[in-house]
């Protein structure tokens, strides 16, 4: 089985949400399963260390899951058009996967959710794809041969899916929404179990 990792930091819920209708996407793909796994908070040094296991949700990532991945999709919410502190931060500790290659040639995608429409979702896409393009990931998008991407109103752009979840976080994913992060889910994993079945160059 080729494993994909679902990658994400969520504060008021919805790009977590986002991140398990991707995992649903990717369980559709014959030789593919999804593992789900979050990033700590960053804290302030005098407000102590942060759990080492999460209260609830999925547990932390660890750089072994990036490595071992086949494939990879992140989420963030939007932090003034940028990726979260704490997805930031994770990913600023993989320099020693970037020194092996570990991630070079394999499919990632990536995903977001904003308060507002006009919140920053593309750029906050195209922040976390920076780093994916350092390790040598190739990119995935969602194609507008993709029926929802046509239909949706409430998030959804070629850079990858995203929600808009409103000023108190309280609107839900709509159908198209979760359609795509499904498809999303699909495309990564489709690529990464045909690239894993390719002979090595």
């Amino acid at each position: 089985m080729t494993e994909i990792l679902v990658l994400y930091y969520s504060r008021g819920g919805a790009t977590a949400e986002l991140a398990r209708q991707a995992c649903r996407g990717i369980e559709t793909v014959p030789g593919a399963s999804a593992k789900l796994r979050t990033v700590a908070p960053v804290s302030a040094e005098n407000e102590g260390p942060v759990r080492a296991v999460p209260a609830s949700g999925a547990p932390y990532a660890t750089l072994e899951d990036l490595r071992s991945a086949g494939g990879l999709l992140l989420g963030s919410p939007t932090r003034f058009g940028n990726m979260a502190a704490a997805l930031k931060y994770f990913l600023d500790g993989t320099g020693s996967l970037w020194l092996s290659g570990a991630l070079a040639g394999k499919p990632a995608g990536v995903f977001t959710s904003t308060q507002t429409q006009h919140g920053g979702q593309e750029s906050t896409l195209l922040s976390m794809m920076l780093p994916l393009l350092h390790h040598g990931m190739y990119l995935v998008g969602l194609p507008y041969t993709e029926p929802a991407l046509q239909r949706t109103a409430g998030g959804g752009t070629p850079y990858g899916a995203s929600h808009v979840a409103g000023a108190d976080n309280a609107a839900q994913l709509g159908a198209e929404e979760r359609e795509l992060a499904q498809a999303l889910g699909r495309r990564v994993a489709s690529l990464a179990v045909r690239l894993a079945g390719a002979p090595r160059e």
